[in-house]
């Protein structure tokens, strides 16, 4: 501070000191304001772009929003095509599986006859090239179905010594034409799965080992290990190269491109989609030359269950004389269907081509077993059907349905009313022993 008795120089020299003092204050004061202005700009330049990159966001947003929309809407698209696709599939499917079944009941109807060695080869074409049709068409409903998300399955307990009866009837005159030998081992064990599945995969799998083996044979049987049962095919083909044991899964996929083995390589496709959705383990083992096993796992529901023993060939069933009632609207399979019935199976026809007919033709005294088709005309079903010739019935009478569409509804549906279920095209050996088992 100045003070009045400084001397002149003293108080010159403490203004020149307060003076720089105050000079720093302000270029203090100065860089601060300066340092403040800057932050202020740094700010609102920060607040600009944090606008523009908030617009640019939602930009984006409503651009993928819009994206998803669309794709939502092209998802939509594509499940109600798949959709249609399998609608246009299963009901395309009847009207193709019918009259081809009816061609099979009357081809098996001619084979009954006396023939000459030309006409037996015709006959046996004929039946070939049927053979291959079906196999395709089964083949494309198959993995349409298998591909569809909305796939229903009706898993129930499967007897393997009754599956492995059927597929041995099936294969035996295959097996027979190459001189192989095929053995179908007994067992005991029921399995949980869906039946129709179930045959699909154990079909694809014979049938692709009889295929692919040119000596020796194919042996079906079933193993117990880890808890669940194994469903083995065994041939002596030529093997399967490990490259090749990943590909053979995929679609039109070959071992060979030789023109005489038939197929057009969709079966393993189908086994490796159905086990996958089914949750059945699928393996494989194989050597060159020495041959190959495919293993399907499944879970045992019991083990060891003494099985009734079941008539082998429809013709010593005691069918002869019986009173079957068909109930069917179309007119060629009625034919066929008594052609089976009266000359192979011996048994009494009654024909109708719905439920109204079905009532009036039964009169006073019910049927021996009633066989129905599913779809019948303006509505009317085969469950209609066997239900009224059932109420009307003094007793529970054995009934089959026929039908054309795999649908798990349709099996429970059969199964909740005891009735046993046959697919088309139908095989008259099949149809025979069904009929046997069911009037035994």
């Amino acid at each position: 501070m100045l003070r009045d008795d400084d001397p002149p120089a003293r108080q010159v020299e403490k203004l020149k000191r307060i003076n720089k003092v105050l000079i720093d204050r302000i270029d203090r004061l100065e860089e601060s304001r300066g340092s403040a202005w800057s932050m202020f700009q740094a700010a609102v330049a920060l607040e600009q772009e944090v606008l523009a990159r908030t617009r640019d966001l939602e930009r984006a947003m409503a651009d993928l929003s819009q994206r998803n929309r669309e794709l939502a809407v092209a998802r939509a698209s594509a499940e109600e095509a798949n959709r249609s696709k399998t609608r246009f599939l299963r009901a395309a499917s009847h009207d193709l599986l019918q009259p081809l079944s009816a061609a099979r009941l009357f081809l098996s109807a001619l084979a009954d006859t006396p023939m000459d060695d030309h006409q037996t080869e015709l006959t046996d074409r004929l039946g070939s090239a049927f053979e291959s049709v079906e196999q395709l068409m089964h083949a494309v409903l198959d993995i349409s179905r298998l591909d569809s998300q909305r796939i229903e399955f009706n898993r129930q307990p499967v007897v393997l010594d009754d599956l492995f009866r059927r597929l041995a009837a099936e294969y035996a005159p295959l097996a027979e034409a190459k001189e192989l030998r095929l053995t179908f081992m007994p067992t005991g064990a029921v399995v949980e799965s869906d039946p129709v599945f179930l045959r699909r995969i154990a079909q694809n799998l014979v049938s692709n080992a009889i295929k692919y083996t040119q000596r020796g044979g194919v042996s079906v049987g079933a193993r117990r290990r880890g808890g669940m049962c194994w469903l083995c095919v065994y041939d002596t083909g030529m093997g399967i190269p490990a490259v090749d044991r990943n590909r053979i899964f995929d679609e039109f996929q070959r071992l060979t491109h030789d023109a005489g083995t038939p197929g057009m390589g969709l079966g393993l496709s189908i086994v490796r989609r159905a086990c996958a959705k089914l949750g059945h383990p699928l393996s494989l083992n194989s050597e060159a030359m020495r041959g190959t096993v495919f293993r399907v796992g499944l879970p045992l529901v019991e083990d060891g269950v003494p099985q009734p023993a079941r008539p082998r060939d429809p013709a010593t069933l005691t069918l002869r004389g019986r009173v079957a009632l068909v109930v069917e609207n179309d007119a060629d399979m009625r034919r066929g269907y008594e052609m089976i019935l009266r000359d192979r199976l011996g048994m009494v026809p009654r024909m109708a081509g719905g439920t109204a007919e079905a009532l009036a033709t039964m009169g006073e005294e019910p049927p021996d077993v009633i066989l129905a088709d599913y779809h019948l005309e303006n509505g009317d079903t085969g469950v209609q059907a066997i239900e009224s010739l059932r109420a009307v019935s003094d007793r529970p009478v054995p009934a089959v349905m026929i039908t054309a569409h795999r649908d798990p509804q349709i099996a429970r549906t059969c199964a909740a009313m005891g009735v046993d279920l046959l697919e088309k095209p139908v095989r008259p050996f099949e149809l025979g022993e069904m009929l046997g088992r069911l009037l035994a």
